[in-house]
């Protein structure tokens, strides 16, 4: 029973600070680049219903990933805080605060990803779940490569660096990736399946990697601790 008592007045204490932190959070998350992305992404996705479907398939394949692009350098300043070495005081969990600024921002992804492959004309629509695989993988990276800034550094807003690595990495990807095992294919293409394999191991790693630096790292905390004082000669 006392087990019980303590998991309930756990559970509560939890829920409490959620919904104390859920409006300041959500008051401070990056609105306005998300908003950016997203609309750049959404102009991106519409170019083919615009021009009647011209180019075919595999333009509109590669303006929805142009669009996936634009979306995930939006996310990529969702860790952005500008009291981190504030926050880093309280005893609300890192994880916790992080689930805050994640969460809200899933739904708003999804009716935004459901806009985009609606804004593409049926008749050059590519395969919904192969693309919506690599949109996730993509979106996943972003959050993925955030998350390792905020972890290995005290920059409070580290998300235009991450924006500017997922871009390069994205462009150097499209030039430099073995064709042995390509990325970015065409529907029909024979290795269409076998690619998005490795866009779903993508997708494995990046939430791993954001799993594993949600936490606090044990370094900072030390880091945040009072100096000793040096020990002084008795008698001075």
């Amino acid at each position: 029973m006392r087990e019980l008592t303590r998991a309930d007045a756990g559970r509560g204490e939890v829920q409490g600070l959620v919904r104390e932190l859920a409006g300041p959070v959500f008051r401070t998350l990056p609105w306005r680049a998300v908003a950016a992305g997203s609309l750049l992404g959404l102009v991106a996705a519409a170019v083919p219903r615009l021009s009647d479907g011209a180019g075919g398939p595999w333009v509109a394949l590669n303006l929805l990933r142009a669009a996936v692009l634009a979306h995930a350098l939006a996310l990529a300043f969702l860790l952005d805080d500008r009291a981190r070495h504030t926050t880093a005081a309280v005893p609300t969990r890192r994880p916790l605060r992080a689930a805050l600024r994640l969460v809200p921002v899933i739904p708003v992804t999804a009716l935004w990803w459901t806009a985009a492959l609606l804004l593409v004309p049926s008749s050059v629509r590519p395969p919904t779940g192969a693309v919506t695989l690599e949109a996730a993988a993509a979106c996943a990276l972003a959050l993925a490569g955030a998350a390792l800034a905020v972890r290995l550094s005290d920059e409070p807003r580290p998300g235009q660096s991450v924006a500017g690595a997922l871009l390069v990495t994205a462009v150097l990807a499209v030039l430099l990736w073995p064709d042995r095992w390509p990325l970015f294919v065409a529907p029909g293409d024979p290795k269409w399946a076998g690619a998005h394999e490795r866009w779903a191991w993508l997708l494995a790693a990046a939430l791993l990697v954001l799993g594993a630096c949600l936490p606090e790292p044990t370094r900072g905390r030390l880091r945040h601790r009072q100096p000793r004082r040096p020990l002084t000669p008795s008698g001075a």
